[in-house]
């Protein structure tokens, strides 16, 4: 039988997941694939990289995946990465908040954008007395009449005021997006809360109604905790994966040009009519040209990186997808991996890191715990932390070189966790164009995205740009994509087919 050929362009975690899923689906039904991976960078992975360095283990990328939503660690489990899991230790499953120069926690039972329970806030120090009582007005305000898509920062300020926005929604969004709550999209990005609001009216009461026992007391699952990693770092997850293909199907240093369409036939009339029809399964529908001269026949296309990159490849192929793609928005960010010993840091460190709200006008907008995060993370008698900058609300970090991004670090640390001394070890991670803005309109967006796949038998798309950031929703997407194609190319090409770009899952957001 001869083999479907399928390329995949991208070879981040979306478009591993769709790769390997190929392979698997191919072992599971009998049916040869041919699997082409085209990664244009001399090494997989995307914005995962794991370094190992004088006992520190680094990470540049995402350090974990949520357990809660099931893809990627279903996929983990798959291929035999179960025995190397690590789950976060709970004891300091803690979030601080920067609020007047000092390290707040972020009260218990916070879900996100808004509390489950009323004491904590009542308790905290994080919110005036003013801020306190206009989050309790959720419990008596009516439904919104919004009309269409609202912005995350319109739906909390409506319902919990400008304070909770400002102190906690803000800071919390920009570590999972990097971006402006007042542009994001609320039904692209905590689709849940509006459907919340919609049956329940009080936000506050229907998380205290709907919230799991752990959601409520902050606590997580009996095997794994919220936030899952590996024992070696998140690169192990890339090295498995690609372990799972054919050597031969990855191709590194490998820069796409265009997609198009298979070269026409040079026959006419009825002969070759007839001739059309019984070798068109057998003609490649696709040609992948390289910048490197040359092309990839294929049966089939997945396109999984950058939205902003993909449109480039597509352009002459489909005009109005290419602008599609170009109207998502991408912000860039940094992260600065910093290694103090532990005696210089008068901080307990009781806590997985802090979250800024950008009110408070500093340069992080976010900093992990990394070694109190996960086991193994530095050598015994060192912290290890990772401090986030830039993003949608200081576009120009990248500007800097690296001397003054570690510079803006190393000065928020020492002033919020009481740093004495310069760090022991330092890195720099540039993250240019990288995290999607899911702004308000974005899902219309991607139905017209669907829309245009729909004409293009063959095609498919796949990535954070879509319907979820997080590595899990990478997973999905890459792995639903292939599912996709795979059932398309069982059908002839000119027979009608629904590409669709993975609805979004119950719970929303990774952090970094």
């Amino acid at each position: 039988m001869t083999p479907l050929r399928v390329v995949v362009v991208g070879g981040g975690i979306a478009g591993l997941a769709a790769a390997h899923r190929l392979v698997e689906m191919s072992r599971a039904d009998g049916r040869p694939v041919a699997v082409t991976l085209l990664e244009a960078s001399d090494r997989l992975g995307g914005t995962i990289h794991t370094e190992h360095a004088d006992g520190f283990l680094i990470e540049g990328g995402a350090d974990s995946f949520i357990s809660e939503k099931p893809w990627a660690l279903a996929l983990a489990e798959r291929i035999g990465l179960g025995p190397r899991l690590r789950r976060t230790d709970d004891r300091f499953r803690r979030t601080y908040v920067v609020h007047a120069g000092r390290l707040h926690p972020l009260p218990d039972g916070f879900v996100l954008l808004a509390p489950t329970r009323l004491w904590p806030i009542v308790a905290s120090s994080l919110f005036s007395w003013r801020g306190k009582a206009r989050m309790a007005l959720d419990l008596v305000l009516p439904r919104g009449g919004s009309e269409g898509d609202e912005s995350l920062g319109s739906f909390v300020t409506r319902r919990l005021g400008r304070e909770a926005l400002e102190r906690v929604a803000q800071p919390l969004v920009g570590g999972i997006y990097t971006g402006d709550p007042e542009g994001l999209s609320l039904a692209a990005t905590m689709p849940r809360f509006p459907a919340l609001e919609r049956e329940h009216r009080s936000v506050i009461l229907a998380l205290r109604r709907s919230a799991t026992p752990r959601e409520v007391a902050g606590a997580s699952g009996a095997r794994w905790s919220l936030f899952v990693t590996l024992a070696g770092g998140m690169g192990e997850l890339v090295e498995a994966l690609a372990a799972q293909l054919p050597p031969e199907a990855i191709c590194l240093s490998c820069p796409v040009a265009a997609v198009e369409r298979g070269a026409p036939e040079a026959d006419s009339g009825r002969e070759a009519g007839s001739r059309r029809r019984r070798d068109q399964m057998d003609r490649p529908a696709w040609q992948i040209r390289l910048v490197t001269g040359g092309a990839v026949a294929a049966d089939g296309v997945i396109l999984a990186g950058e939205g902003h990159r993909m449109a480039g490849l597509v352009r002459d192929l489909d005009a109005e997808l290419a602008r599609l793609l170009r109207g998502v928005p991408y912000a860039s960010s940094a992260a600065v991996t910093l290694a103090y010993p532990q005696g210089a840091i008068r901080h307990p460190l009781d806590g997985f890191g802090f979250i800024v709200p950008r009110v408070e006008r500093r340069a992080a907008i976010a900093c992990t715990f990394s070694s109190v995060k996960y086991p193994g993370r530095a050598p015994e008698g060192f912290a290890l932390l990772r401090v986030f900058l830039g993003g949608a609300l200081q576009a120009d970090v990248l500007g800097h070189d690296d001397a003054t991004l570690i510079r803006l670090a190393h000065d928020d640390v020492t002033a919020l966790l009481g740093v004495e001394g310069g760090p022991v070890l330092t890195r720099v991670w540039r993250y240019p164009a990288a995290m999607p803005q899911y702004e308000v309109g974005h899902l219309a967006r991607v139905a017209a995205m669907e829309a245009r796949l729909a004409a293009l038998h063959g095609l498919g798309l796949a990535g954070a740009a879509y319907r979820g950031v997080g590595i899990a929703d990478c997973v999905r997407s890459g792995e639903d994509s292939a599912d996709q194609l795979l059932a398309a190319l069982g059908r002839p090409r000119d027979s009608p087919w629904p590409p669709r770009l993975v609805p979004t899952s119950v719970m929303e957001g990774e952090n970094p």
